[in-house]
């Protein structure tokens, strides 16, 4: 059996462009597209801060159509729940049935994810799924993966991170108590390179903000900056 189609939960982060990878070399899913969510006030990725123009470029290097969920600012649980339904009960018209994720253990977001598309008849599908995340950060680098640290939590991780590459000096600096990958929300990343893409991304770092109680990292793609 071929296998099935799915989009796949795009953060613009390291987890989700190697969920991609892994889903593709263990034929899990055959994924068609991106689906990720954007703040409609500041028109960048929710949660990560990621501009649309670096998404627009991730998704032109992967090679896959992007499906962009607006959600407004703030977005209550209500509203995001709401508008997720709609984009997946459309995916489903279309006969997409699955959808994966980069989530590595959190149990609770795993039952969430799961109870909100049996809601609307799909499935999820999660290849790195409790795979020990020392050793799939190492991996993860092993292939080629590049990185920028675009928010974290300010009170699980210093401020002195932000903005910076997601390498192997940075995971030896970390607090022994942060997680490598940042699962438990310590922090998350922009992907600029890695096995996914056809073409590395050139960004450079611009202004460093606290913003909701989190500090942002804005990237900048040096291509289109030289453009402009």
């Amino acid at each position: 059996m071929p296998p099935p189609q799915a989009f796949l939960s795009w953060s613009s982060g390291k987890d989700a462009a190697f969920a991609l990878s892994e889903a593709r070399r263990l034929g899990l899913a055959e994924v068609v597209g991106l689906l990720t969510t954007v703040n409609t006030t500041h028109q960048r990725v929710a949660m990560h801060g990621l501009r649309r123009s670096v998404l627009a470029r991730q998704a032109a290097e992967v090679g896959l159509p992007l499906l962009e969920i607006p959600i407004p600012h703030p977005c209550s649980n209500q509203e995001y729940d709401a508008r997720m339904a709609e984009a997946t009960a459309r995916l489903r018209a279309q006969g997409v049935r699955h959808v994966v994720f980069g989530d590595l253990y959190l149990e609770d977001i795993r039952a969430y994810r799961e109870e909100r598309l049996h809601a609307v008849g799909m499935e999820a599908i999660f290849p790195l799924w409790q795979r020990p995340t020392r050793a799939l950060a190492a991996e993860m680098l092993a292939a080629g993966m590049a990185a920028r640290i675009v928010c974290l939590d300010p009170r699980k991780l210093d401020r002195r991170f932000s903005g910076r590459l997601w390498d192997a000096a940075l995971i030896a600096e970390l607090p022994a108590e942060v997680d490598p990958c940042g699962e438990n929300g310590e922090f998350h990343t922009a992907v600029l390179a890695g096995p996914m893409f056809a073409h590395p991304i050139a960004a450079r770092v611009g202004e460093v903000v606290e913003r909701g109680g989190f500090v942002f990292a804005d990237l900048i793609e040096e291509q289109a900056e030289a453009a402009s």
